[in-house]
């Protein structure tokens, strides 16, 4: 009889996780060739909502891919964002600082590239039509308000860990989207007067978004790879469960009411 269950169960979870299909997909941003991930789950039936994800530095990785089908599990169709073009990732900070630079250092670029990956998930055929929300983390973070504060047609927006200065300015009314924000206090990348700015910025512009800081927490906070990434290249950052935790299910929530 136990045996009977344990294959039931068995079953009915392999089941479930081959109904999540995650796949690679490619689109242009201009002449150049962008390449993705989709994530969607094959099970739920009909047209839902699509969340994009702008990964950290470190480029379209294998973090950015388990945030898609993390996404895809809720219900949603995920799409991970290629900002460097042709799939580019990383795995130093070196060549991960050059790449974020190169987008970071050119607004329009970082816009299109965004707008392309945005317009691909609208159209796919299991997308509700402009029901798109977007996830950035660390770099991705800071692209994903950009992107915000340039205008950019998103019905809300998330960032965690990531960096919150910017040199775009905004007016009141000029941000649409409803905000998200999860921050560790300890973050030294993000410092308290880039926060206190952040805040103001948000306020003038009487913008619809929510602050969260979790006390003694570090960088990249969300991401398990974060202390190995911090012994090996001698980086501030500590991965933090319960914050991790915390946010990814005030995540789910705000996406719940942000989008149909």
């Amino acid at each position: 009889m136990k045996i009977a269950l344990a294959l039931s169960l068995l079953f009915f979870t392999s089941s479930s996780l081959a109904a999540v299909i995650g796949r690679d997909v490619t689109y242009q941003a201009g002449d150049t060739v962008m390449k993705g991930h989709l994530a969607y789950d094959d099970a739920v039936q009909g047209k839902r909502a699509g969340v994009l994800v702008a990964p950290e530095w470190w480029g379209a990785n294998d973090y950015a891919r388990k945030r898609a089908r993390m996404l895809a599990e809720a219900g949603y169709v995920a799409l991970v964002v290629d900002l460097y073009g042709n799939g580019q990732v990383a795995d130093n900070p070196k060549d991960a600082g050059a790449l974020a630079g190169g987008v970071n250092r050119n607004p329009p670029l970082a816009y299109a590239r965004f707008d392309a990956a945005r317009g691909f998930l609208d159209k796919q055929p299991n997308v509700k039509q402009g029901e798109i929300a977007a996830l950035g983390y660390c770099f991705g973070g800071g692209v994903v308000l950009n992107m915000v504060r340039s205008g950019m047609p998103l019905k809300s927006a998330v960032s965690y860990h990531g960096v919150l200065a910017t040199d775009i300015s905004v007016k009141p009314g000029d941000i649409k989207a409803k905000l998200r924000i999860f921050h560790g206090e300890a973050d030294p990348i993000v410092p308290p007067e880039q926060v206190e700015a952040f805040k103001t910025e948000m306020n003038n512009a009487k913008a619809d978004y929510m602050f969260v800081a979790y006390p003694g927490v570090k960088h990249t906070f969300t991401n398990r790879e974060a202390d190995s990434y911090a012994a090996q290249f001698g980086l501030p950052l500590k991965y933090d469960n319960a914050a991790d935790t915390d946010s990814w299910t005030r995540t789910l929530e705000f996406l719940k009411a942000t989008l149909k």
